[in-house]
C-alpha cells in the first residue's frame, strides 16, 4: 500500500516518462506539441489520459456547461464517427450523457484498457504502449476535424 505522497509522486514520474518519450513526436500538423495536456483549442473540448490503480482510460470529453450545446457538439462528433473509426480500427465507447469525478454532465468518447496499474512500474510499458498510438490517432483526426468545431470556440 502506497501513501498518498508515493502515490502522487509516482504518478507524476509516470507522466514525466510518458512527457519525455512523446516530445520527440511531432503533432500531425508537423509542431512541437505536449502530448500530457494536449490542447484542442475549442473550448470545453479536451483529450485526456487518466490511469488509475485498475485501468487506463483516454478520452474525448465535452465539458460545455449548456445541455444543447454539448448535444450540438456530441452530434458533430457523431457525424465524424466513420472518420474517427477509420483512424482508430477500433471501437470506442461513445457517450453523449455520463459524468465526471464531480458529478458534471459531460459527453465522452472513450477507450479503456483493464488491469493495469499506474502504481505497478511493470505496467508502464502496456501503458505506454496504449496512450502512444491513440493519443497521437486522436492529433490525426484532431488535425483535420478541429476545423469543424470552430464555431464552439
Amino acid at each position: 500500500m502506497y501513501s498518498r505522497e508515493e502515490t502522487k509522486k509516482l504518478k507524476e514520474h509516470f507522466w514525466t516518462t510518458f512527457g519525455q518519450y512523446m516530445a520527440v513526436v511531432p503533432s500531425s500538423d508537423m509542431e512541437k506539441i505536449n502530448w500530457v495536456n494536449y490542447k484542442t483549442g475549442i473550448k470545453n473540448i479536451f483529450f485526456r489520459m487518466e490511469v488509475t490503480n485498475k485501468k487506463a482510460t483516454i478520452m474525448i470529453e465535452i465539458s460545455q456547461a449548456d445541455d444543447g450545446i454539448r448535444n450540438l457538439v456530441f452530434e458533430q462528433f457523431l457525424e465524424l464517427k466513420p472518420v474517427f473509426q477509420a483512424t482508430f480500427q477500433e471501437e470506442w465507447d461513445w457517450s453523449n450523457v455520463c459524468y465526471d469525478e464531480y458529478g458534471k454532465q459531460i459527453g465522452r468518447i472513450s477507450r479503456s484498457l483493464e488491469d493495469v496499474s499506474i502504481l505497478k512500474k511493470e505496467d508502464w510499458p502496456a501503458l505506454i504502449s496504449f496512450f502512444k498510438p491513440r493519443i497521437i490517432a486522436l492529433d490525426e483526426f484532431w488535425s483535420t476535424a478541429k476545423y469543424l468545431f470552430d464555431i464552439f470556440k
